[in-house]
């Protein structure tokens, strides 16, 4: 009679194992995601620099016509080599450095990507090369601080001879020899109408507290192809919606009054209206401080390196450098639910009336956005509370460059419960009530790419929640008014235009729902029509399910504009919960996105992934990423076109998916931007949920809920399994910011 407990015992002892070394595995193999070292970046430069054949010479280097290197990040492990690691406990294939070389010193000038291996003492090299031996242009390379610092002599040379001009205008500023009344400039991209030119619009605004809102109303544009500054050219000026061919031309017309001149106001310190000291009334009390997060008895979360554990999930992360936050492995309660999520692009597409307007489509990862993650400030960017990590990247250096507090990682109260319920005995009192607070862990880092601050969110709810968030601030972009740019966007400020522009952010997420091996499925609704079976006179109706599997990559790629499936459900074929259904999780995207340019129009090529909410791919290697750092120079023919991935239509049922996720909004910019887009309403992103994957909600497992029920003698009976004093709160420790970033 015994051997029914005897065998569940065994099972329970078994289950415990099987945990304990699925939480041990996933440990030993998060540092395979872990962004390279300082002393790995050093020895990969050291490796390189020892090659005699490549020539290579320091990045900072005044000469453009150098060999060197330009970026330095992890090159992923292959995922059916990582997951022997994660999955049976085998030894971690040998770390890998992505190195990208820029040849200017050779009479064809290019562009090479390198495989460096092993870390962390390098002694080999491969060329990397991208989809169909796609070469990279030259000319599609991001600008380095070398080539802006010709730009700005060139600048210095363009604003001496328009000097009277600019000093009139601005009333009194100048480029050069200005103390506190000096002009800065904005570089616009794409630079060109086509692969392989390299001529870039630059607009010129005053350089003040938050310049992006301060245009004068002068534009250039600059051909700077060819790699002797001294051989670079003016080919037009923009000046009060006039054009003029070079800067000569406009100065001689402006002198003779052929040019209507404009005239700024004087500048004074005190209306400064991009600055954030406050101003207007305010109606909250200054002497006192606003709520603040607490952990009464410390983190409830647990950081090894890059690996964190919080509440049953587990997971690995990283910032790579080209392009922001990812992280891998992610499980709960010890099974994976996901190898990979991503940031791959982020996107800013205006329209406007002066040439800077419309030839302004940012395509982040281009200005290598993962590298611009600066300093977080404690009890703004983060809570007080939160662990602070620092990061170091390897872009356009000559050593790696510390971010410190670049990375926070912080559990919070969400004020809100996960899940509650007042049970009423509707005679004025109650049978119970029952509450759980709902929790989060938050993962976040930040890109100022120039103007633009993303606020990039993942949070770990307890119930098997995922959100993946991005938050926008910053200084909108803003062009010089004209009446005709009322068409594209808003008059913001004397003489500023607020132009009108789609985010589009792009996520990759690599699902691997209770196994590798997943389907993918839609829900919508249906309306039936029947006759009622218990007065046959009448009619039914009401909703149904309809569902449709979807079998091949172009049946799962829905495009904008169409109608969008109010269900989008991952699952596995060949695992059931305990009810019979297959376990799964479905995405549920939380945007207001839109296409921005019509399909194969110019520019949209490079951003072929744009025209999807959703795209849904058989997982591939060869496909790790949606967009490149050079797509933002050369969109016309971009080396990575996410429109392949699909093209060859594969079978997407029981394998391994990609699910590939469009998220954003359209931003008409308005008085209330001055002097910065606000949070609220400015976020965006995409929840995964289970669906069926557990028997139960799994945040049962929480001992923070609290059950009332009523006592005897009308006393409440409180049933909690945590400590019902809460402890010490706030901290005594002082802010403290610093916001540099150092070669270390």
């Amino acid at each position: 009679k015994h051997l029914p407990w005897m065998i569940l015992s065994s099972l329970l002892f078994l289950a415990g194992c099987s945990a304990s070394r699925s939480r041990e595995w996933a440990h030993h193999g998060a540092p395979m995601f872990a962004d390279l070292s300082v002393r790995e970046m050093k020895a990969v430069r050291a490796y390189l620099h020892g090659i005699p054949e490549m020539r290579l010479t320091e990045a900072r280097g005044k000469s453009l016509k150098k060999n060197s290197i330009l970026l330095m990040e992890l090159h992923l492990p292959k995922k059916h080599e990582a997951l022997k690691a994660l999955d049976h406990g085998h030894a971690k294939p040998p770390r890998q450095a992505r190195v990208i070389v820029q040849f200017g010193n050779q009479s064809q000038p290019n562009i090479t990507e390198y495989i460096v291996s092993p870390l962390p003492t390098p002694n080999s090299h491969v060329v990397k090369t991208f989809k169909g031996n796609r070469p990279v242009r030259f000319e599609s390379r991001p600008i380095t601080n070398v080539e802006y610092g010709h730009i700005e002599a060139m600048l210095e040379k363009i604003a001496a001879k328009a000097q009277k001009l600019l000093f009139e205008t601005t009333g009194g500023f100048s480029y050069t020899n200005c103390s506190d009344r000096c002009l800065t400039f904005s570089d616009i991209a794409p630079r060109g109408l086509a692969p392989g030119e390299r001529r870039t619009w630059i607009m010129l605004q005053k350089f003040v507290e938050g310049y992006f809102i301060h245009p004068v109303g002068f534009e250039v544009l600059i051909n700077h192809q060819d790699l002797d500054p001294e051989r670079w050219t003016v080919e037009k000026v923009w000046y009060n919606s006039m054009y003029f061919d070079s800067v000569e031309e406009l100065v001689k017309k402006y002198e003779s009054g052929e040019v209507e001149k404009i005239k700024l106001p004087k500048h004074d310190d005190s209306d400064l209206y991009s600055t954030y000291i406050p101003r207007g009334q305010s109606n909250t009390p200054t002497n006192i401080h606003g709520p603040k997060l607490v952990e009464p008895q410390g983190h409830r979360y647990h950081t090894d390196h890059n690996f964190v554990e919080y509440a049953g999930w587990s997971f690995a992360y990283r910032v790579r450098s080209s392009a922001g936050l990812q992280i891998f492995d992610l499980r709960f309660n010890g099974e994976r639910i996901a190898y990979e999520i991503s940031l791959q692009e982020a996107i800013a597409f205006y329209a406007g009336d002066t040439p800077a307007a419309m030839q302004t489509k940012y395509i982040d990862a281009g200005w290598a956005m993962g590298t611009s993650t600066y300093e977080l400030a404690p009890g703004i960017d983060c809570p007080e509370i939160a662990t602070f990590v620092d990061l170091y990247h390897y872009f356009d250096t000559d050593k790696p460059i510390l971010h410190k507090n670049a990375l926070c990682i912080f559990e919070m109260t969400l004020a809100m419960p996960l899940r509650r319920h007042f049970n009423s005995d509707f005679q004025g009192g109650y049978n119970f009530y029952g509450g759980l607070d709902n929790t989060v862990l938050v993962v976040r880092t930040t890109s100022t790419v120039y103007n633009y601050d993303y606020i990039w969110d993942i949070l770990f709810y307890l119930n098997g929640v995922v959100e993946v968030k991005m938050s926008a601030s910053g200084y909108i972009h803003a062009t010089f008014f004209t009446p005709n740019g009322l068409h594209y966007g808003a008059k913001v400020y004397d003489y500023v235009l607020g132009n009108l522009h789609t985010h589009l952010i792009h996520y990759k997420v690599d699902l691997d729902i209770a196994g590798q091996k997943n389907s993918f499925e839609t829900l919508n609704l249906k309306y039936v029509n029947f006759t009622n079976p218990w007065s046959p006179k009448n009619f039914i109706v009401q909703s149904k399910l309809h569902k449709t599997e979807h079998k091949t990559e172009r049946s799962a790629a829905f495009r904008f504009g169409k109608q969008f499936p109010r269900y989008l459900h991952f699952y596995n074929p060949n695992e059931k919960n305990k009810w019979g259904h297959q376990r799964g999780y479905r995405i549920q995207f939380n945007s207001h996105a839109h296409s921005v340019l019509p399909k194969d129009w110019q520019e949209e090529k490079g951003i072929s992934w744009s025209r999807y909410p959703l795209a849904v791919t058989r997982h591939k290697d060869s496909e790790a990423s949606s967009s490149s750092i050079y797509t933002q120079n050369d969109p016309w023919e971009p080396v990575v076109s996410f429109e392949d991935y699909i093209r060859n239509n594969e079978d997407i049922v029981n394998q391994d998916l990609v699910a590939w996720v469009t998220v954003g909004f359209l931003h008409v910019p308005h008085s209330e931007d001055i002097p910065n887009t606000a949070t609220p309403g400015n976020a965006v992103g995409f929840f995964l949920r289970p669906f069926n994957f557990f028997d139960e909600d799994p945040s049962l497992s929480s001992k923070s809920t609290v059950i009332v029920r009523p006592g005897r003698a009308g006393k409440p009976k409180v049933q909690r399994w945590t400590p019902e004093v809460v402890g010490h709160c706030v901290t005594d420790q002082p802010f403290v910011y610093d916001g540099t970033y150092t070669g270390v």
